[in-house]
C-alpha cells in the first residue's frame, strides 16, 4: 500500500471489530474488481481453483503502481490445481477501516498489502494465515537469502510469521543546499547544534529549517517527532514494549523542537499541512530542511542535486537514528486455497526484483530491502539513495523503539489520533515538552493491549 496512506486514519478498537461486519456492505470498497473475490469461501486446503481466484487487495499507490500491479497479477500462471489471482484496489477514504470492515464481514481478501503493524492486530482477531510455509518455500527456492535476516525477524511471533516484508519506508532529513548557501551556512548539519544554527540563519532569509506536515490527513508531523526521539536514543515504548512517552530522552528531543520553534524554523501553517503542502513547500523553496520520505526529490521539480541528504545527524549524546517502517504483504484465513495464497505470494514477491521489476520501474513509493534490488544501477548510481541505503537504513528503528519487537498495539497507536495531536501541539510551541508528552502517554496507554 501507499506508504503515506498507511498512517492516516483512526484505528478500530477491538470492541468495534465485529460491529463493522454490518457496515461493510455500505463501503465503496473496491475498484477494478474481477469476479469471484468477495464471496469466496474459506479453505485451508490445496484447492482446485473452482471456488474462484486468490483475491489480492491493495491500496492506492503512487504513479503507475496499481496499473503495473494489476498487469503482474493477471499474468500469474499457477501450477495445475491452484487458483489464479484477481487484483482489486481499495478505494475507501480510510483504507485501514475498509479492510477491517470487510474482514469482519467475512468478505475480505485472501492476500493484501498492509499498514506497518496491521498484520499483528488482524492475527489477534484470528484473521491472519501465518506465513511459515511460505518462508519454508522461499528458503527451498533460494529466495530467502536475498533478504537480510533483519527483514523477517520483526514479523515472527510465537505463532509464526504474520506477514512478508517487501520494502521499507524511512524518515530522513532533506536539505536544500542552494538555500543553505544563500543563508551563509557553509556545511550541512551534523548535529542538533549545527541544525539549530542553520535554522536561525535560514529564518533571516524567510526560509524554514524544520519542515513537516501535521494535518489530519498527514502523519509526517508525528513521524518527525518520533524520528527525533529515536535520534536521541529514545522512543515511544520501552525495551519491553510498554508506552514510555515521558522518557527523559524524549523530553530532550521535544525541547529541541521548542528551540526550533523559538528560532522561527517552523512554518505556522505546518499544523494543517497535507503531504502535498509539504512537498510544495520544498518545491517553492519555503522550506530548506525537513523530515520526509526518501523519495522527496522525485516529488518536487527542483534541479537535480539541489536537495541533498546529510550524513546521519548526531543527537546531543552522540546517538544517531531515525524512524523506519517495514512494508509488508499478508495472507488471510479467508481464501479459496491456502496453498494458492502461498504460491501467489511467492510469485508476487518476485515481481519486485530484477531489471524489469516493480522497484526498477520506480513506482513503489518505498525503498528495497532485497539485495538483488539494492544492487540495481538506479539505486547504486544515485548518491542520495545510496546514502539512505548505506548510512541511514542501518541505524533506523521501528515505531517500537527502544525495543526490537513489533506488536498489535502499534497498529492502534500508529493509526490513532494521539501522536498526530501531539505533533500539532509541539509545532504550535505553546505547551512545554513534559506536559505534551504526558498527554501523549495517556493516549498510548488507552490503545495498548
Amino acid at each position: 500500500m501507499n506508504s503515506l496512506e498507511s498512517f492516516k486514519r483512526r484505528p478500530i478498537a477491538r470492541r468495534e471489530f465485529l460491529a463493522l461486519g454490518g457496515a461493510a456492505a455500505l463501503l465503496p470498497l473496491l475498484a477494478a474488481c474481477t469476479g469471484g473475490g468477495s464471496n469466496a469461501s474459506t479453505s485451508t486446503g490445496g484447492g482446485d481453483g473452482s471456488k474462484g481466484p486468490i483475491t489480492f487487495w491493495d491500496g492506492v499507490g503512487p504513479g503507475q503502481f496499481n496499473a503495473e500491479s494489476k498487469t503482474v497479477t493477471e499474468a500469474y500462471a499457477p501450477k495445475k490445481g491452484l487458483p489464479k489471482a484477481s487484483y482489486q484496489v481499495i478505494t475507501t477514504p480510510n483504507t485501514y477501516e475498509g479492510l477491517q470492515a470487510a474482514i469482519a464481514a467475512g468478505n475480505g481478501p485472501a492476500v493484501s498489502g498492509g499498514y506497518a503493524f496491521q498484520a499483528f492486530q488482524f492475527a489477534n482477531e484470528g484473521a491472519i494465515a501465518y506465513a511459515d510455509t511460505l518462508v519454508a518455500n522461499l528458503k527451498k527456492a533460494g529466495i530467502y537469502d536475498d533478504y537480510p535476516a533483519s527483514a523477517w525477524a520483526p514479523f515472527k511471533t510465537s505463532k509464526g510469521y504474520v506477514a512478508a516484508p517487501w520494502g521499507f519506508d524511512i524518515r530522513v532529513p532533506w536539505v536544500n543546499q542552494a538555500l543553505l548557501n544563500k543563508a551563509g551556512v557553509d556545511a550541512l548539519p551534523t548535529d542538533w547544534d549545527s541544525w539549530l544554527a542553520a535554522a536561525k540563519s535560514l529564518a533571516k532569509i524567510g526560509v524554514y529549517g524544520f519542515g513537516t506536515a501535521a494535518s489530519a490527513s498527514s502523519a509526517y508531523g508525528g513521524h518527525a517527532m518520533v524520528s527525533l526521539m529515536i535520534n536521541n536514543g529514545g522512543g515511544l515504548y520501552d525495551e519491553n514494549g510498554k508506552p514510555d512517552a515521558t522518557y527523559s530522552r524524549n523530553v530532550e528531543a521535544m525541547d529541541f523542537v521548542r528551540e526550533l520553534h523559538a528560532a522561527g524554523a517552523i512554518d505556522p501553517g505546518s499544523v494543517s499541512y497535507t503531504d502535498q503542502n509539504l512537498y510544495d513547500s520544498f518545491k517553492n523553496r519555503k522550506t530548506a530542511i525537513g523530515f520526509t520520505n526518501a523519495t522527496l526529490p522525485a516529488l518536487t521539480s527542483l534541479p537535480k542535486g539541489e536537495l541533498v541528504m546529510p550524513d546521519p545527524i548526531k543527537g546531543p549524546h552522540g546517538d544517531v537514528g531515525t524512524l523506519q517502517y517495514l512494508k509488508n504483504y499478508m495472507m488471510y484465513t479467508h481464501t479459496t486455497s491456502q496453498a494458492g495464497s502461498e504460491a501467489f505470494m511467492q510469485y508476487w514477491l518476485q515481481a519486485f526484483i530484477g531489471a524489469n521489476g516493480l522497484f526498477a520501474k520506480g513506482d513503489t513509493g518505498a525503498l528495497p530491502i532485497r539485495k538483488s534490488v539494492i544492487a540495481l544501477p538506479q539505486y547504486q548510481s544515485d548518491p542520495n539513495t545510496k546514502k539512505v541505503l548505506e548510512q541511514w537504513e542501518p541505524i533506523a528503528k521501528g515505531y517500537s523503539a527502544r525495543g526490537t519487537t513489533l506488536f498489535a498495539s502499534l497498529a492502534a497507536a500508529d493509526n490513532g489520533t494521539a501522536v498526530q495531536q501531539f505533533a500539532q501541539t509541539m509545532l504550535e510551541g505553546k505547551t512545554d515538552s513534559k506536559t505534551a508528552l504526558a498527554t501523549l502517554q495517556k493516549g498510548l496507554l488507552a490503545v495498548s493491549s
